[in-house]
């Protein structure tokens, strides 16, 4: 049955959602933003039917609701749910990382009309905005679902349904595990990629030739803190008691490991590595995480126009799918190394194979 769907926030997120269900399904989809250009993008690119600057006027006249603001901005929208009127019923869920707040304000709503299921699609871009929307950025991607106390397992079915076509994985958590584990995973490395910059901008002070070294390792610890900086302010102070305990726990951690280096302790350090390594490579073989964990392929390529093109050509051939691809400039002292990412091992072992008999060098990762 055609449903008709608000998507209030056309930003990445809200802007891939829309793709998806105009590509796969016939809903009728209504956009809502308060950035007229946003909107006028969404109407010329056939991304949404229609489009709204009136969000209380739209919302009850719909089927399904998807606020995919920013988390504090989606926190105003409920706010603005809880005191209109409803004629018939809707299924309301959100994208927010954080979800402690926005839960804790759904529970409030007090309308038999509405039911409200917390979601958040663990998904991105290092880009922004409906532009860098794509249908296919939540497949194999951890979806979570938060529903409230009062939410059927039906309504919770019905969504899963709705959103089955972004092929993403569900999972059901409550609030308050869901705003811990993802600050473990997510928020708070990227308050210490963003520290980790600031002291190599402070060392450019004495040392000038820093950027120039700056590559491999340093840029891919880095890299998620170029991410957009209102964004992630707005995630930091939605779940800054959580982070605050991380920080104390940061603290320590680093007091510990500073006094095995004070006091020689070789040994100690090296199981410290270790313990860490083993860990984070069994994160990979979980296939299932969120951090995107796939089979990956290094492969040493020549500096010459056309040699990438070159690997993935042979690849394409083969019918061999790709998930991702990386231009390591530096490891282990090469340069001109691709990391190439399968979804299964099977196509890892079939582009190994298929590339080492065209002359190229590679490397599995176990």
């Amino acid at each position: 049955m055609t449903k008709r769907i608000l998507i209030a926030g056309l930003g990445l997120i809200g802007g891939s959602i829309a793709l998806n269900l105009k590509e796969y399904t016939d809903h009728y989809l209504i956009g809502y933003d308060i950035n007229q250009k946003t909107l006028s993008y969404a109407i010329d690119k056939q991304i949404v039917d229609q489009v709204s600057t009136d969000f209380e006027a739209i919302v009850t006249t719909v089927d399904v609701c998807i606020l995919a603001a920013p988390v504090s901005k989606t926190i105003k929208l409920i706010e603005q749910i809880k005191q209109l009127k409803f004629e018939k019923t809707i299924l309301i869920t959100d994208v927010s990382s954080v979800k402690t707040n926005v839960m804790k304000i759904a529970e409030s709503i007090d309308q038999a009309q509405v039911t409200f299921i917390g979601g958040h699609p663990m998904a991105g871009s290092h880009k922004q905005g409906i532009e860098a929307a794509k249908s296919h950025l939540f497949e194999n991607a951890i979806y979570i679902l938060t529903p409230t106390k009062t939410a059927a397992e039906e309504a919770i079915s019905e969504l899963k349904s709705l959103l089955s076509t972004t092929k993403a994985t569900f999972i059901t958590l409550d609030a308050e595990e869901h705003d811990e584990m993802t600050s473990v995973i997510s928020h708070f490395p990227h308050l210490i990629a963003s520290s980790l910059v600031q002291q190599a901008k402070t060392w450019q002070q004495k040392h000038d030739k820093i950027p120039r070294l700056a590559a491999g390792g340093f840029r891919d610890i880095t890299r998620i803190a170029s991410s957009d900086p209102s964004m992630w302010q707005d995630i930091f102070f939605q779940n800054k008691n959580v982070l605050a305990r991380l920080l104390d726990d940061w603290i320590n951690e680093m007091k510990n490991l500073k006094n095995l280096l004070d006091t020689n302790d070789k040994v100690s350090i090296y199981h410290y590595l270790e313990e860490a390594r083993e860990y984070r490579d069994g994160l990979d073989k979980t296939k299932r995480g969120a951090i995107p964990s796939f089979y990956d392929l290094f492969v040493d390529i020549f500096d010459q126009p056309g040699a990438i093109l070159k690997v993935i050509g042979l690849l394409a051939e083969q019918e061999i799918s790709i998930k991702n691809i990386e231009i390591l400039e530096i490891r282990e002292g090469i340069t001109g190394v691709l990391r190439i990412s399968f979804v299964s091992k099977e196509d890892q072992l079939a582009s190994h194979r298929l590339l080492i008999q065209n002359g190229y060098e590679t490397m599995i990762e176990d």
